[in-house]
């Protein structure tokens, strides 16, 4: 105990240490315990271990000392403007020695992570609203981010924008400022990153130099930038509202859904795979960040009872998106689990219920069985081949603005709209990924 005492330990120290029962190794960790010594093993494991339970303990490595230092971003007058909005997520965090927990990292910690950008443009506005893990994010704060965006798109000087964002709910985000942005004038870049930029395998070196090379380009549209494949070569540009996250972890984890991507991105190039609206800096951008948050998305399953929707029509909910199965199909001939008398009995009391596909691909057709003829006539409101994030977030933007949403049929007619391409009429084989 007096020999640990005498080492005088510091959060970030590297040691080997024995017990009975092994060899530990690992970095030390702030400890609030003065009889637990905790180490963060090479494994990125957390663990405790008593100090009268230590037979031996050695430093192999001190922790670096590292001194303040202020960032200054460098300019290039000959360079492109881009402005940052940084809110927080994977791609702003990195690990505290101290504490073992991930924690938001400085401006300039997420610029040294890609150099390169230097190179590409100047960053000459950097704007944080508020830092939030993608899982706590709502309408609230996309409404925020939406604001921030106006003020800097509308900014003569600059040429386009980065956004950086956590995973998690991305694809929701990037969906709500689709629609919150209209008359889109520059190229917006919405990017992340599945590995914090304190691991050598981090996924936000690629994707910042990436969004750059887009944000800097003439493609007036806002897509969600990332790696194409596991290899870190190229990323592609992925429509916002046609996106969603696939996998848990890997770097490739957003993927286009019935349709094909904007452009494919590496360092060197910027190839263009679809058309898109061209880059006019004297078009001004409208602001329409209005949402409802009391809409809901319900994923039928089997044997689900209709009641889950009575549930939300009481707690106050004005919209609902259900996931149906297939071609658009919910329970409707089971005797004890029929979906219909619900769903017209809401309706009716002027919830708008509409269906979406939960298959990955391909659209929905309700003319083909009875049992999908039978769901169409309750008026519920068919969204083709919209993915289910993309339909809840578009019925809260549309139940937002009150002179629409006291009218079903000016709802049925908004979210039939073809507003930020959340729909696409034509499929093909190309489109199934």
């Amino acid at each position: 105990m007096n020999q640990i005492k005498k080492l005088n330990l510091k959060p970030g120290d590297f040691v080997s240490l024995k017990t009975k029962e092994k060899i530990w190794k690992g970095n030390i960790l702030e400890s609030h315990d003065p009889e637990i010594i905790l180490l963060k093993l090479e494994s990125g494991y957390n663990i405790g271990i008593r100090t009268n339970s230590i037979i031996s303990l050695e430093v192999k490595k001190e922790a670096e000392i590292k001194e303040k230092e202020s960032f200054k971003l460098k300019q290039d007058k000959k360079l492109p403007n881009i402005a940052m909005i940084i809110t927080g997520g994977t791609i702003s965090s990195r690990l505290d020695p101290k504490s073992g927990a991930v924690k938001w990292t400085s401006v300039g910690d997420l610029f040294k992570i890609a150099p390169e950008l230097s190179k590409i443009c100047n960053i000459t506005e950097i704007k944080k609203p508020f830092m939030k893990g993608s899982e706590d994010m709502s309408f609230k704060y996309w409404k925020k981010i939406a604001e921030t965006a106006e003020k800097l798109l509308n900014d003569k000087k600059i040429d386009g924008l980065i956004i950086t964002h956590g995973t998690d709910t991305l694809h929701y985000g990037a969906s709500a400022l689709a629609f919150f942005l209209r008359n889109l004038n520059k190229p917006i870049a919405f990017t992340y990153s599945q590995r914090s930029i304190d691991r050598g395998s981090t996924d936000a070196h690629l994707n910042l130099i990436c969004s750059a090379k887009f944000a800097t380009s003439e493609i007036a549209e806002l897509a969600i930038i990332g790696h194409k494949d596991l290899n870190d070569h190229i990323c592609v540009a992925l429509p916002a509202t046609k996106t969603k996250k696939s996998h848990t972890s890997r770097r490739d984890t957003f993927k286009v859904i019935n349709d094909v991507p904007i452009a494919e991105i590496s360092k060197e190039h910027l190839e263009i795979t679809r058309g898109f609206n061209v880059k006019d800096i004297d078009k001004k951008i409208e602001l329409d960040a209005k949402s409802l948050e009391k809409v809901a998305l319900v994923k039928f399953v089997p044997g689900m009872q209709p009641g889950v929707l009575e549930f939300y029509a009481k707690e106050g909910y004005k919209g609902i998106v259900i996931e149906a199965t297939g071609l658009g199909h919910v329970a409707t001939n089971a005797s004890d689990n029929n979906w219909l008398p619900t769903i017209k009995k809401l309706v009716k009391k002027g919830i708008t219920i509409c269906i979406a596909p939960q298959t990955a691909n391909g659209r929905l057709n309700l003319n083909i069985y009875s049992n999908g003829r039978a769901l169409k006539e309750t008026e519920v409101i068919v969204l083709d081949d919209m993915l289910p994030e993309t339909a809840l977030v578009k019925l809260s933007w549309v139940l937002g603005h009150p002179s629409w949403a006291r009218d079903l049929e000016k709802v049925r007619e908004k979210m039939l709209e073809n507003v930020a391409g959340e729909y696409n009429e034509k499929l093909g084989i190309k489109d199934f990924n």
